[in-house]
């Protein structure tokens, strides 16, 4: 599979593929985000993608590769695109991961085995798997489900994309 690969040199942007959901299948404003490293490289992509007419986002899609300081989190603390979707939505309470469970979902013709975070706030959905070249991709949704039909959307991005320029 094509998103399962690294790329050997991307300056302006992520080392990695980013999989997420195309911007011209999305009916509403999309904004990305680099987390850079202090030596210039990409700690991780997230993708904001906003269907509620500049009134907040309705998801957040975040590519974090290993090693990233983003994935690091302790029991219980909410997973760093629940966080940007907090500040995003301006809300300020304090959330925390309640409990998870794994189920298995078909990508294509592959097979994830996908973790269902239980926030302590209900309108939040939030789902992580990881990638075989070891990738955490989250999603966080707020006030919808994010149900199986959600990942035949998932794709890799063009790097140009991320292109500075």
């Amino acid at each position: 599979m094509s998103f399962l690969r690294r790329r050997s040199a991307t300056p302006a942007g992520p080392d990695f593929d980013v999989l997420a959901m195309d911007p011209g299948d999305w009916p509403g404003n999309l904004g990305a985000g680099l987390l850079p490293a202090p030596d210039g490289s990409c700690q991780g992509v997230f993708l904001r993608y906003d269907l509620y007419g500049g009134r907040g986002p309705a998801m957040i899609i975040g590519n974090l590769p290993e090693g990233s300081p983003a994935r690091e989190v302790t029991e219980g603390e909410i997973p760093f695109e629940v966080a940007q979707l907090l500040l995003a939505l301006e809300n300020e309470e304090d959330i925390t991961v309640v409990g998870s469970e794994d189920m298995p979902v078909m990508q294509g013709d592959n097979l994830l085995i996908v973790r269902r975070l239980k926030l302590s706030e209900s309108r939040i959905s939030c789902v992580q798997f990881d990638r075989s070249d070891k990738v955490l991709v989250t999603i966080a949704a707020w006030d919808r489900p994010i149900t199986d039909d959600l990942y035949a959307l998932l794709k890799p991005l063009p790097a140009e994309l991320f292109q500075q320029g």
